[in-house]
């Protein structure tokens, strides 16, 4: 067995929150004995229809989401975020929010900070979905990094420069080319798991019980 779960995620998806939350629940509740189960992260575009070449937003384009699909999503959100006890989250969707800027972030600091990720990737969510604030903002990112010992001015200029942007469409483009449609999605030694599953899902989709 590997020692890692791939999770397609964009972070302003209200179940990719709630994902990760079952996520870790279930990696606390593993056995002491068994090998530390590490995160790779991977990007996913929910806004990609709408998205122009230059990375912005066309919001005169459909997204396809009337209202009752909001309705039915907030609904979800709601049930979810009591069984899962994600008390600390907000149940207003955030459809406004680009997570583009997010995502060059994350992914830079994936890269080139590796062992500080995940307390960025946890404070992006947490954000987003437990202080209302709005990530696609670089004052937003740069603090959030400035609280995790990383430099927010560096993430500040991160996440505008051309060359990242260019790499998160490569890793959009990648997730789309292995037949990832939507998120959250765990990946495990090749077998699959989509939406925020229950952690006993997911020790399924890991340890085949």
């Amino acid at each position: 067995m590997t020692g890692s779960i791939t999770v397609y995620s964009d972070y302003v998806c209200p179940f990719c929150y709630l994902g990760r939350q079952s996520l870790e629940t279930y990696r606390e509740a593993r056995d002491d004995a068994a090998p530390a189960l590490e995160i790779d992260w991977q990007p996913f575009d929910l806004r990609s229809r709408q998205r122009r070449p230059d990375g912005t937003l066309d919001e005169s384009v459909d997204s396809g989401k009337d209202e009752a699909y909001y309705e039915e999503a907030r609904q979800n959100v709601e049930r979810l975020r009591e069984e899962y006890g994600a008390d600390e989250m907000s149940t207003d969707l955030v459809g406004d929010v680009d997570g583009f800027r997010a995502q060059v972030a994350s992914l830079y600091v994936k890269e080139t900070f590796p062992e500080q990720w995940l307390a960025f990737d946890e404070g992006v969510f947490a954000a987003l979905w437990e202080d209302d604030r709005d990530v696609g903002d670089a004052d937003v990112l740069a603090d959030i990094a400035d609280g995790v010992g990383l430099d927010g001015e560096e993430i500040r200029t991160v996440v505008d420069d051309e060359a990242w942007r260019d790499r998160l469409r490569d890793e959009f483009a990648d997730a789309r080319e292995v037949g990832i449609t939507g998120v959250p999605t765990f990946v495990y030694d090749g077998h699959g798991a989509r939406g925020a599953v229950p952690p006993s899902q997911l020790e399924r989709l890991v340890e085949g019980v």
